[in-house]
This record gives structure tokens, C-alpha cells and sequence, in this order.
């Protein structure tokens, strides 16, 4: 890897691998513990029902949807400043598409305020039918993980390439690259799946998130040690690069 005289060094990784585990514990508490509490596949009118009973479960998993988005930026800048020295071009491609799809998917977020809108809105009454209100709410719930579904398209192809640059220069691990290309593989699988052929998605999921799961909690717990040999280099008495290889 050439050498950068503004390494990363431990605390920003650390930072970033703390913020990574952070972002994968509050989308695992939205989608199982909090959101996911509320919705019943395929029952309009029991979904409608939980979120209009517990509208504050369905707030704090939106809460934590928008955090888990704010703390993407740090980890984006820290993998841009760890992968630019291997190939800034293509280091800079994956963070535009991490940029693309957390915008995304912090747009897509106004489909849950819409679904709790439906359920619990005392001005809607008048202008609906309970079914009706409840099909709509539905429909929202629905759109956003069709939302959702897009935004991890931008975020597969930025696993796969920065797991190809992990993978191809040793800057970590190399068995974390490949980890991270088969998460970014089976993100993309997951999501086409999802837009193109819905009912093979619903026999992928949950499997094809294994490899998900693995690839970004092993490659944030590698960011947490701040084990990165510049960064250890930085930490050092002298702000010189160092001349060995990269770590494998």
C-alpha cells in the first residue's frame, strides 16, 4: 500500500469500528425488536392495530433508523481515508455509492411517518374507511421496504469494491475483503430479488443475510482494534510512514 503522510489513525478507527457496531445493533433493534414487533405480514388491519396502540415503539424504531443513518458519515470518511491510498478512484466510488444510499434510504423514511399517520390520525377518519386507512397504512410499510430494498443496491456494490480493495491490497485482513464481497453479494441478491422476483425473496430471507451479518460485524470489530499498521505507526514517537507491507 503507498505510504500517506495523514495515515487514520487508531482513534478514528476505533471511532469508525464503534460507530459500525452501532449501526448494525440499532438496525437489529428496528427491524426485530421495535419495528418489527409492529408489523404482521400480510394482516393490514393487525399491523394498523399495533402501531396505533404502541405509536411510540414505531417512533423510537424511526429514531433509531435516522441515528444508524447519522452514524454512517463517520464510518463513510474513515473508509475513504483507509481504501484512498490503495485506488482513489475506486475508493471514492464506493463512498459516493454509501452517500447515495444513505440518502436514500434517510428519504425513505417519511413512508413510516406515513403509515403512522394512517393508523393514528384522528383527520384521516373522516376521509377513509377503517380498511381503508388500514390498506393504506399497510401500503406505506410496504414501500418502505421496497425503499429500503433500493438503497441497498448503492450499498452492495460499495461492500463489493471496497471488499475487492481490502481483498486485493491487504490494507486489512485479506480474509475481510472477501467477507465484505460476499456481503455486498448477498445484499445485492437480496434486494433484486426483492424489486424483481418477490416471491424468491421471500425464500432468501433471512439466509442471505448470514453473510451479511458476518462480513460487516467481523470487518467493524477489525476497526475497533485500530490494528491498521499506519495507524499504528501514527501512534508511534515519529509521524514518519512506516516502509513495511501491509498486514495480511
Amino acid at each position: 500500500m503507498p505510504a500517506t503522510s495523514h495515515p487514520v489513525s487508531r482513534h478514528e478507527l476505533r471511532l469508525a469500528g464503534l460507530c459500525y457496531l452501532a449501526i448494525i445493533a440499532l438496525g437489529l433493534s428496528s427491524e426485530v425488536f421495535l419495528r418489527g414487533a409492529l408489523v404482521v405480514a400480510g394482516d393490514a388491519s393487525a399491523t394498523a392495530h399495533n402501531i396505533a396502540a404502541q405509536p411510540q415503539l414505531w417512533r423510537l424504531g424511526l429514531a433509531a433508523d435516522l441515528l444508524m443513518q447519522v452514524l454512517d458519515l463517520p464510518v463513510i470518511v474513515v473508509l475513504w481515508r483507509l481504501l484512498r491510498p490503495v485506488n482513489e478512484t475506486w475508493a471514492l466510488t464506493a463512498t459516493g455509492l454509501n452517500l447515495v444510499q444513505t440518502a436514500v434510504l434517510v428519504a425513505n423514511r417519511v413512508q413510516l411517518l406515513t403509515a403512522l399517520e394512517f393508523a393514528t390520525a384522528p383527520g384521516l377518519a373522516a376521509a377513509f374507511l377503517p380498511g381503508q386507512r388500514d390498506a393504506l397504512a399497510m401500503l406505506a410499510v410496504q414501500l418502505h421496504g421496497q425503499g429500503f430494498g433500493i438503497g441497498l443496491v448503492f450499498f452492495g456494490f460499495a461492500c463489493v469494491i471496497r471488499g475487492a480493495l481490502v481483498a486485493a491490497s491487504g490494507v486489512a485482513p485479506r480474509v475481510l475483503g472477501w467477507l465484505l464481497i460476499a456481503a455486498g453479494l448477498a445484499y445485492l441478491l437480496n434486494s433484486f430479488a426483492l424489486l424483481l422476483a418477490p416471491t424468491l425473496a421471500q425464500w432468501l430471507f433471512p439466509a442471505v443475510m448470514l453473510p451479511v451479518l458476518v462480513g460487516e460485524l467481523a470487518f467493524a470489530l477489525w476497526l475497533t482494534a485500530g490494528k491498521h499498521p499506519l495507524a499504528a505507526a501514527a501512534a508511534g514517537p515519529t509521524s514518519a510512514p512506516p516502509t513495511s507491507g501491509p498486514t495480511r
